[in-house]
């Protein structure tokens, strides 16, 4: 069984990727109490994280001010734990705090998984979001019909035929 992992309190939470365009691996990366924690995701998975949390913030009354986080890449190396199949996202209102819990995809003995739970201020956050949507627009482009990946180096897509 994989390790848990639960922090009240991240000194940073990230996105990002490692590869090359067409064969990127997806990665959540945290520090907290002196750990760095990396768990692997899908691309939609990232993309859908940041959506869903830019909703949630949009929602909550403004705050006079919200700190200020700086994007951080991930920390080399990147060193899986396990691999996300779930993710849960809720607001703490007395702590003013987004909390995020991820599950282990389950394999197939349905064994016990693990799960980890992040808890991070609206600017950690912010900082997330502007990190997911990065490393999720950084892929290839695009097909113009049918906005299905290209391939590297190549305009041409089955949708053509």
């Amino acid at each position: 069984m994989s390790s848990s992992f639960h922090f009240d309190h991240v000194d940073w939470f990230t996105a990002g990727t490692v590869g090359p365009k067409g064969q990127r691996v997806f990665y959540l990366q945290a520090q907290a109490e002196g750990e760095i924690i990396t768990l692997r995701l899908e691309k939609q998975q990232v993309g859908a994280l940041a959506d869903y949390l830019e909703q949630i913030l949009s929602n909550l009354a403004p705050l006079p001010y919200v700190d200020a986080v700086e994007a951080h890449d991930l920390t080399e190396p990147v060193l899986e734990e396990w691999i996300i199949g779930a993710l849960g996202v809720a607001y703490e209102e007395g702590s003013d705090q987004v909390v995020l819990v991820a599950e282990e995809l389950e394999d197939e003995d349905g064994l016990d998984t693990a799960t980890a739970r992040f808890r991070m201020t609206r600017g950690q956050a912010l900082a997330f979001i502007d990190c997911a949507r990065d490393a999720v627009a950084a892929g290839r482009d695009p097909c113009p019909f049918c906005a299905r990946p290209l391939q590297p180096g190549s305009s041409w897509c089955p949708c053509h035929n």
